[in-house]
């Protein structure tokens, strides 16, 4: 597992998450998941075309912020 953090801007306010991600990746467990405050807000797992889908999202986040989120993450697939 890798954690790194990532900062997304929306609108005025710039946000900051730690992502854990699951190198070995198994189908079990999400390769990525996003916290804020040590608390998991929503986590992805690649789609077949290379892009992230949400796996989960107990956050409640905005398609928006899901989107910026996945958006900075994509590089990491």
């Amino acid at each position: 597992m890798e954690r790194f953090d990532i900062r997304i801007k929306k609108g005025k306010e710039e946000l900051e998450f730690e992502v854990k991600e699951y190198l070995h990746h198994d189908g079990e467990k999400c390769k990525f998941e996003v916290f804020k405050d040590h608390e998991l807000v929503v986590s992805f797992n690649p789609d077949p075309h290379e892009n992230l889908s949400v796996c989960q999202n107990p956050g409640n986040l905005d398609k928006q912020l899901v989107h910026l989120i996945a958006d900075k993450l994509e590089p990491y697939v």
